[in-house]
């Protein structure tokens, strides 16, 4: 059923890639995301799949071409980080519009400015509201499956929208854990074959993509867009049923760990949420009630099941790795949001902490934990993790 190999997160997305065989694969080097384009031209090279990979001039270059080899009706994918995302910006928002279904592994870095090269959220943040889905990873086994996942659901006919798969630059990309490899041909029957009732290459059924839509159509056809998305949640609990007969795993909107019985519980993503696992082990053994929820589908987010989820605690804090200027940051705007509808509501607290890459402790988490316990709390305002004073 499967075999055990030591991958770092970039080898384990493109052991994924290799598995399902797309089409075409349009590659562009970037920090930290270069290795999983490298990895997978090593397969092309050797013939070990037959895909035909692009190498192109720029980001933008990059997702105009995936763009294009999807609407000729291949199954194409490309990946890129930070300010590759960033330059890709013109041709990432039309991409959903145009019912798109492109996988795209995103490796999180941080934005300039100043030049950055280590892990924050910031760049994928930046596109979480123009239609693409987002899921995201702790570990190398999740960014392998997480491909898988990501690709059944995004050529659901019902859904037929672009996916970003994230994990953490360097710290999951480049880091080698043991990961878990499905068979080839358990993958090849799992993802099948791209079936599109429409693509521009099939000249007796023409059609047009990508017109001009003034007032009298473009509001409906954004009302389809939403649609698809609101059955994305829907198609991502039944994909990961089936990926879960063939891998052991579960594929819940989010992971809560250890939040029975729990009074005070952290809101965390992708890596930092393996390192919070072990303070909420350590803090259970101590005798304190704490948990951690990890969410994993982040678009389209999971809002009443995770209202269900954290009306059962008295205090919860939220840990993002990115910043929202001027408004409050990400994830926990999405989990404030998410509690509007409750009438019991547990106390709420914001905090920042790994912008650029800077680690994040296992004291700096457990002081989180006593913090919230205390009810030393400022819901208004967001803390810092780890900044310098």
């Amino acid at each position: 059923m499967s075999v055990t190999k030591p991958l770092t997160g970039a080898q384990a997305t493109a052991e994924a890639m290799r598995q399902i065989n797309p089409d075409v694969v349009v590659a562009y080097p970037i920090t930290p995301q270069t290795p999983v384009v490298e990895f997978f031209s090593e397969f092309v090279a050797n013939g070990i799949v037959d895909t035909e990979t692009i190498p192109v001039e720029s980001e933008h270059s990059a997702m105009s071409a995936t763009v294009g080899a999807a609407a000729a009706g291949a199954r194409a994918m490309c990946a890129t980080s930070s300010q590759g995302l960033a330059l890709m910006w013109e041709v990432v928002a039309a991409t959903p519009g145009l019912r798109l279904p492109i996988v795209m592994p995103v490796v999180n870095r941080a934005l300039s400015a100043p030049i950055n090269i280590h892990c924050d959220h910031s760049d994928s943040m930046g596109a979480a509201t123009i239609g693409w889905m987002q899921i995201f990873s702790e570990n190398a086994q999740e960014a392998y499956e997480n491909m898988f996942l990501a690709l059944k659901i995004a050529e659901h006919p019902d859904v037929l929208l672009p996916a970003m798969v994230l994990q953490d630059g360097f710290i999951t990309s480049h880091g080698v854990e043991n990961v878990k490899v499905l068979g080839d041909g358990i993958v090849k029957a799992f993802v099948g074959d791209r079936n599109p009732d429409r693509y521009l290459l099939d000249v007796k059924h023409p059609y047009t993509i990508g017109p001009l839509a003034l007032p009298d159509y473009y509001f409906e056809i954004k009302r389809q867009q939403e649609e698809a998305m609101i059955n994305a949640k829907r198609v991502y609990l039944e994909v990961g049923n089936e990926l879960s007969r063939l891998t052991g795993n579960k594929y819940p909107y989010f992971e809560e760990y250890r939040t029975d019985g729990a009074e005070a519980v952290i809101v965390v993503l992708s890596s930092a949420a393996g390192t919070a696992k072990d303070v909420v082990d350590e803090l259970r053994n101590e005798g304190k009630k704490v948990g951690l929820i990890k969410p994993i589908l982040f678009r389209p987010f999971p809002y009443k099941e995770m209202r269900e989820a954290l009306v059962k605690f008295a205090v919860v804090g939220v840990l993002d790795r990115s910043m929202s200027f001027g408004s409050y940051d990400p994830l926990y705007a999405d989990i404030r949001n998410s509690l509007f509808e409750s009438e019991r509501k547990p106390k709420l607290q914001s905090y920042v902490f790994g912008l650029g890459g800077r680690d994040i402790f296992k004291s700096e988490i457990r002081q989180v934990f006593n913090e919230l316990l205390s009810g030393n709390l400022d819901s208004e305002h967001h803390k810092y993790i780890g900044l310098r004073g």
